[in-house]
């Protein structure tokens, strides 16, 4: 009995000594995963705070990357405009000696002008001596001259007389010279219509005798027929007698004038009327020359369409404007 007790207290006595070792156990785990949670937390607060900061030394990480790829940008540029300054720099150089050299000639041709500026100062004073030589020479050739003047100006007044007198006479001598042509021309015309008659298509406009194109050309032509010839040598029987009664001081000119009338003409002989009258007026000077008078003493002149007598229309006025003037005039 007693060795039952004793077992039983020894079984009762164990139980809370296991309760008390699992209980300090227990403590013992839920300390450690105490530890081991605050430990995690711990933990991850610190590696939250790491992957900030490795989030944010990333990103200045980045900054000095970018700022570095700006300053490696900016050093190449620098290196271009330092290239650029030296190339400069170098010209610079040269344009430097270039001027230097320049400056050198210049100094030495100024140093050449000073020379000759001296030379040519004591040149000048000689000079200046010899002009005042001169000029004291031409005073007193001036002062002679103004002596001869005072001669000379009561010459002149003489002279203005005497060329008056003679502009007078002169005017006197053509004054007489132009009537005496008048004259000899009222005694051209009275023996033109004495030769000539008085026949149609002939007329005195003025101081000129007027031939009708048709007496002596056909239409569009400056052959004369024979009508016409044998009226240009009445006409040069006439001149010719009147040569031998004009003095041999009288300048005197028979002008023949051609008109056409206003109506065109455009063939290969007589592209315009310009051609067809002077041509006219050539063939009558041909003919007097041919028949004795001096080829001196004749003109000739084409008008064309351009001084009609007669400003109407129609035959008869153009039948008017065709002719052949012929006036004695002076040359």
């Amino acid at each position: 009995m007693p060795l039952a007790r004793r077992a039983r207290r020894r079984t009762l006595d164990i139980w809370p000594g296991f309760v008390d070792a699992l209980a300090t156990l227990l403590m013992v785990i839920i300390f450690v995963l105490l530890v081991f949670v605050l430990a995690q937390y711990f933990l991850g607060i610190a590696l939250s705070g790491s992957e900030r900061t490795n989030s944010r030394l990333s990103r200045e990480l980045a900054a000095l990357s970018e700022q570095l790829s700006l300053e490696k940008k900016a050093n190449d540029d620098l290196h271009g405009d330092l290239s650029r300054l030296s190339v400069q720099l170098t010209a610079n150089a040269a344009e430097r000696d270039s001027l230097a050299h320049d400056v050198a000639a210049l100094s030495a041709l100024k140093a050449e002008l000073e020379a000759k500026l001296g030379v040519a100062a004591h040149d000048a004073e000689a000079e200046r001596a010899l002009l005042s030589q001169q000029i004291e020479a031409l005073q007193q050739q001036l002062a002679k001259v103004a002596a001869a003047l005072d001669v000379s100006d009561k010459q002149v007044a003489d002279q203005k007389v005497q060329i008056a007198d003679l502009g007078a006479k002169l005017n006197i001598a053509l004054a007489n010279k132009v009537e005496e042509l008048k004259r000899y021309r009222s005694e051209f015309f009275g023996k033109l219509r004495q030769v000539l008659g008085n026949r149609p298509g002939i007329r005195v406009e003025g101081d000129r005798f007027v031939f009708q194109s048709e007496l002596l050309f056909d239409t569009g032509s400056a052959e004369m027929g024979m009508d016409g010839i044998e009226q240009i040598r009445r006409l040069a029987a006439t001149v010719k007698q009147l040569d031998k009664e004009i003095p041999k001081d009288i300048a005197w000119v028979l002008r023949v004038d051609g008109h056409t009338d206003r109506r065109p003409i455009n063939t290969p002989r007589y592209p315009s009327n310009w051609e067809l009258s002077t041509a006219r007026a050539m063939a009558v000077v041909r003919t007097l020359v041919a028949n004795g008078i001096a080829p001196d003493h004749l003109a000739a002149a084409g008008f064309g369409e351009f001084q009609p007598l007669d400003a109407g229309e129609g035959d008869a006025a153009y039948a008017r404007n065709r002719r052949i003037e012929i006036r004695l005039d002076q040359r």
